[in-house]
């Protein structure tokens, strides 16, 4: 199993202070992290893509170029691309650079994103919402496949034979697909053979199996190899030297950045007791003590059917650098090993 981080590269305030990192100060912090990410043997850093004052990520690319600089065995991915609101074409040269700068370890995730504000600033209409993925994966895969294309749909002018430059390092770049809960989605992932990136933030793991399964059952339909479907799991997590600490040092930035975007949607105020449960046996919070955060990771992938990657989203808590860079390394030095054996050893602390 692959083992790695996703961040937002969450700028928001302190939840105790009510101040915030500089933007170019917390952007220096996040590259030392994929560094230390890197330097413990994690396998894959993913950064999103966000358009929001909270977020400085709406340029993932040029953020894991420099990462690609400063690392030298850790994957680098998008995650998600909102290639929805973007110019496949765009974004294939992105990471085909990166991809050259990389030495041969940049991937995409693409996504159709969990905020709304990319669609507007780039001109698309949100009720496209789903028709402008389609086309645009298409688009993509397709020059994926070749130099020179010709193509024509609703949402792009027409391609009659240009080459797309430059061609990646990787004989054939990475592309995933990022999910949540819609079974369209898990479906059309596996009729096109592509790796399935389940973003699960609330729930149990358990409750999306029936739709991996749809997407396996698709796969197999459309005579893709049953060990080509890959399945990864991303999912809020936190490491620390005890299951208590991990819990009281993440909970505040979780209750002030669930509670904001919660406002924005309508949802019910969150809560302790609703983040006991996510964090409990049954939630789907990869939190506590590195024994405890294993087994709850060969948990999930037991009950999915099996999972080629866990990515942890850290960066949604307003975590100190210092305590994000000391969960890293838990990750990498003692979660991992313990996953990669299979064995959790003993339980949390």
């Amino acid at each position: 199993m692959e083992i790695g981080i996703d961040s937002f590269a969450a700028n928001v305030p302190d939840p105790a202070t009510g101040k915030r990192v500089a933007p170019a100060a917390r952007m220096g912090e996040l590259l030392e992290e994929i560094a230390v990410a890197d330097r413990v043997g994690l396998d894959v850093f993913g950064i999103g893509e966000h358009h929001r004052p909270d977020f400085l990520d709406s340029a993932p690319a040029v953020i894991l170029a420099a990462a690609a600089a400063r690392t030298s065995t850790i994957r680098l991915g998008s995650a998600v691309t909102v290639l929805s609101a973007a110019d496949p074409v765009r974004v294939f040269q992105d990471f085909a650079t990166l991809d050259l700068i990389s030495q041969g370890r940049a991937e995409i995730i693409a996504g159709r994103g969990s905020f709304g504000e990319a669609y507007p600033l780039f001109g698309f209409n949100f009720e496209d919402y789903d028709d402008l993925f389609a086309e645009k994966l298409d688009l993509l895969l397709k020059i994926r496949g070749a130099t020179e294309i010709t193509w024509s749909g609703r949402f792009r002018p027409r391609l009659e034979g240009q080459g797309i430059y430059p061609r990646p390092l990787q004989e054939k770049l990475p592309i995933w697909v990022g999910v949540g809960g819609t079974p369209h989605s898990f479906v059309r992932a596996g009729t096109l053979g592509l790796p399935l990136m389940v973003a699960i933030i609330g729930g149990a793991f358990h409750r999306f199996r029936p739709l991996v399964d749809l997407y396996r059952e698709a796969g197999l339909r459309a005579g893709h190899a049953a060990d080509t479907l890959k399945v990864g799991l991303h999912a809020v997590g936190f490491v620390a030297e005890t299951a208590q600490e991990a819990k009281d040092i993440f909970f505040p930035g979780w209750l002030a950045m669930f509670g904001a975007i919660g406002r924005e949607r309508g949802w019910s105020p969150p809560s302790r007791a609703q983040f006991d449960a996510m964090t409990g046996p049954h939630g789907a919070y990869l939190i506590g003590d590195p024994a405890t955060v294993a087994e709850k990771m060969l948990k999930a992938s037991e009950v999915l059917g099996g999972v080629s990657r866990i990515t942890f989203q850290m960066s949604v808590a307003a975590l100190d650098h210092a305590v994000m860079t000391r969960s890293i390394e838990l990750l990498g030095t003692e979660v991992a090993p313990r996953v990669r054996a299979g064995d959790a050893g003993p339980l949390g602390r």
